[in-house]
């Protein structure tokens, strides 16, 4: 299988820093809006990275359920690998979006905290009931012995809350990650490619043209 002749011009858009929105949440939040009319797949799907006490990273993608001034959101099993490593003292982590019809994507760094029960009850209740059994199904990332067996103990719960009201697993909830920088990236023709990094200075939010 040859793939290093697997490439795409990108032509589509330009970044300019006379066009961006002075808080890069504006300005996520203006792009995000663009791949949803775009019709990109999944536009809430994040790749998020983290690291483990000897500074192993894992990568992995999650899917952004809220995104406001406090930060961007997503939820998870706190027994998972991404768990254990979202708890470390003073984690940071890393989060980075691809919206293919634009050729863009957007890098997101920050710090990591938990969200509120309320929070998590609140968005545990909106999901469907079939995921709603599997957060109490999947002790997620531990080994299993099969397929057949994970899909017996979702049955299982299944009998045991025959109605709407499945409960919150107490190990399962959101993380939040409040962001302190910001990338957005633009493709342009010949891998020329526009770079505009948000940076907190003094206070304020910064933006620094990089080199691609």
């Amino acid at each position: 299988m040859s793939i290093a002749h697997l490439r795409e011009e990108y032509r589509r858009e330009q970044l300019d820093e006379r066009d961006v929105a002075a808080d890069p949440l504006a300005q996520f939040d203006r792009w995000f809006t663009q791949a949803r009319e775009a019709e990109a797949p999944e536009p809430n799907a994040m790749a998020l990275a983290t690291a483990d006490d000897a500074g192993v990273p894992s990568c992995r993608i999650v899917l952004l359920k809220a995104a406001d001034d406090r930060g961007f959101v997503f939820f998870t099993d706190y027994r998972s690998r991404k768990g254990a490593e979202l708890e470390r003292v003073d984690a940071r982590v890393a989060l980075c979006f691809w919206w293919a019809p634009l050729e863009r994507q957007v890098r997101i760094e920050g710090r990591v905290e938990r969200v509120s029960q309320t929070e998590s009850a609140a968005y545990f209740k909106q999901r469907p009931r079939g995921s709603r059994l599997g957060a109490w199904a999947s002790a997620q990332s531990a080994v299993i012995e099969s397929r057949a067996g994970l899909e017996q103990r979702h049955a299982d719960l299944d009998a045991l809350y025959p109605g709407e009201d499945v409960p919150l697993p107490p190990h399962w909830g959101g993380y939040r990650v409040v962001p302190d920088g910001y990338e957005f990236w633009q493709g342009r023709p010949s891998r020329l490619h526009d770079r505009l990094r948000y940076g907190m200075q003094t206070g304020e939010w910064r933006v620094e043209r990089l080199s691609p």
